[in-house]
């Protein structure tokens, strides 16, 4: 999941590669049941939201709210990564292409209006009817049909057999159940009407929302699902557009948890401190320049078209770039170099770059220029490259991103005119072709690493860059399809040496989860579901 994906269409969307998914899920007790245990608490991001519905957004800062108001038919319950049934009860491969669920019972939303299997229905078939070009419908890619043939069953059918992970796909930011009575079938439904409808079935509902601002979630009773009742009655969340002023607010005890994103001498800084604990999880997130093959330098649009030397320039460019250096000056080791298209610490990972470009991982200048000189590119090359500048992805995106123009320009290969841009500016232009090279982070939809190569280099993958290479298509299809975990591992690898030679594009970091609450907040959980809950939070006496 990043700021912005595209409707884009893949053959599969695929999470775990074993073969368990195909057995019969059966649904187990909600975590933490029982009654709501404190009055209030207070969150504070400097994340933002760009639409509550589903279908309109695909970027943490609407995730973070729709996490907690929508349920699943599976999800990962707190502390894990492995999707459960959540609102439903049961769920199987009935056939190679058919996955049937089974809801539980006596299912409604906040507003009383009944949850059923028709429902669900509509929310898959909205979200591809719809195919907003900043949602996550492209997801969904592998969905053939969604049938509710009794209020409390519904059959999915796949275009493709074996996809192993579905269960994970019915679990990301594609998933949220919504109500068909508020939500439109064909349109991307305003925050203003989903909020006056109440329409969430989630741990919590939204009792009072000012855009980007404060949203105060309430903890609903009906809820059903695999993380239990929540544990603090009202949860409220506090926008924040200074890191700094999040942090103040955090460690002066006016909130109570800080995620995302304080900076990296902030979090140092701050777990020094008593009166706060800085919670640190796994870390799915990557960070990478994009570039546009049809407005980069010497690409298919420009008028010096040249497949050669488009190439050649991205390569020049990871001679260049000095990971090492990012990570300790900008980020303080709260990030790690990356040196290929799925992290460290995700089966299948390798380091292909460092093999690839520069020498072991440290950049060089001499083998920049060869490359383009072989290429025949006259220097220095010049290249627009954008970034966010208001701290969607964090306090330090115009230091790290000053640095890479310095890395880039140091010996002269380069000439960078380095451009910020706020996010909801940033999210609509990119998509149009308007930045030659930019900024992206990449927070995984489920812990696999397909969810790192379909999204990205599928022919209508979310970035919409105009990467198309039928080979390594062809290759994620294969991985996305192969039931035997070490040939599975042998395909992904294989599918990362190709997008390497390509270099679409250019991975930088790979960073870590953080959250700081204060000292007597009990029940913080950072999890490689990658989702933060508000219902475990809780203050102790």
């Amino acid at each position: 999941m990043t700021s912005a994906p595209k409707n884009g269409r893949r053959l599969l969307a695929v999470v775990a590669g074993t073969a368990a998914v195909a057995l019969a899920l059966v649904g187990c007790a909600g975590a933490g049941s029982g009654t709501a245990v404190a009055k209030s608490l207070i969150v504070g991001t400097t994340d933002v939201v760009t639409f509550l519905d589903p279908a309109g957004s695909y970027d943490n800062g609407s995730l973070a709210v729709q996490t907690q108001v929508f349920p699943y038919l599976f999800d990962s319950p707190v502390g894990s990564s492995t999707p459960t049934p959540d609102i439903a009860a049961s769920g199987s491969f009935t056939s190679p292409t058919q996955f049937t669920v089974k809801l539980k019972k006596g299912l409604k939303f906040a507003n009383g209006h009944d949850l059923t299997s028709s429902d669900v229905k509509f929310s898959f078939d909205r979200q591809t009817k719809i195919a907003d070009p900043n949602g996550p419908s492209y997801l969904l890619a592998n969905i053939a049909t969604t049938a509710a043939p009794d209020p409390l069953t519904v059959v999915f059918t796949l275009k493709a057999p074996n996809d192993q992970t579905f269960v994970g796909v019915l679990s990301s930011p594609a998933g949220p159940i919504v109500d068909e009575q508020v939500f439109s079938p064909d349109k991307v439904t305003s925050d203003a009407d989903i909020v006056k409808g109440k329409a969430f079935a989630g741990q919590y509902s939204i009792s009072s929302y000012k855009f980007n601002n404060l949203v105060r979630f309430t903890a609903f009773a009906g809820y059903k699902g695999n993380k239990g009742v929540a544990k603090t009655q009202n949860v409220d969340l506090k926008y924040y557009t200074s890191a700094s002023n999040l942090k103040l607010d955090v460690q002066q005890g006016n909130i109570d948890v800080a995620y995302r994103s304080l900076s990296a001498t902030d979090v140092a800084s701050l777990k020094g401190d008593k009166n706060v604990k800085v919670h640190l999880g796994p870390g799915g997130e990557i960070r990478y320049i994009v570039f546009d093959f049809d407005t980069q330098p010497f690409g298919t649009k420009t008028a010096n078209a040249d497949p050669a030397k488009a190439l050649a320039v991205r390569q020049a460019a990871a001679d260049l770039i000095d990971r090492d250096a990012i990570a300790t000056q900008v980020y303080k080791g709260t990030y790690t170099p990356l040196y290929s298209y799925v992290p460290q610490g995700v089966d299948g990972a390798t380091t292909v770059l460092k093999d690839l470009y520069g020498t072991n991982g440290k950049p060089d200048a001499a083998k920049a220029k060869a490359a383009l000189d072989a290429a025949g590119v006259a220097t220095p090359v010049k290249l627009s490259l954008q970034y966010v500048q208001d701290g969607h992805y964090g306090p330090s995106s115009a230091e790290e991103y000053a640095l890479v123009k310095s890395q880039l320009e140091a010996t002269g290969l380069f000439a960078v005119d380095l451009k910020a841009t706020e996010y909801v500016t940033y999210n609509k232009d990119r998509v149009k072709d308007v930045y030659p090279a930019y900024q992206l982070g990449w927070f995984p939809d489920y812990a696999d690493a397909d969810n790192y190569l379909s999204p990205f280099f599928s022919k209508s993958n979310f970035l919409v860059n105009h990467y198309d290479n039928a080979e390594v298509q062809a290759a994620i299809t294969k991985e996305a399809t192969e039931t035997d975990p070490a040939a599975r591992k042998a395909e992904i690898q294989d599918v990362q040496a190709k997008v390497a030679a390509d270099l679409s594009t250019l991975p930088l970091l790979q960073g870590s989860q953080v959250a700081v609450a204060g000292s007597k907040v009990q029940g913080v959980t950072l999890d490689g579901s990658f989702k933060f809950r508000f219902g475990g939070l809780y203050k102790s006496k």
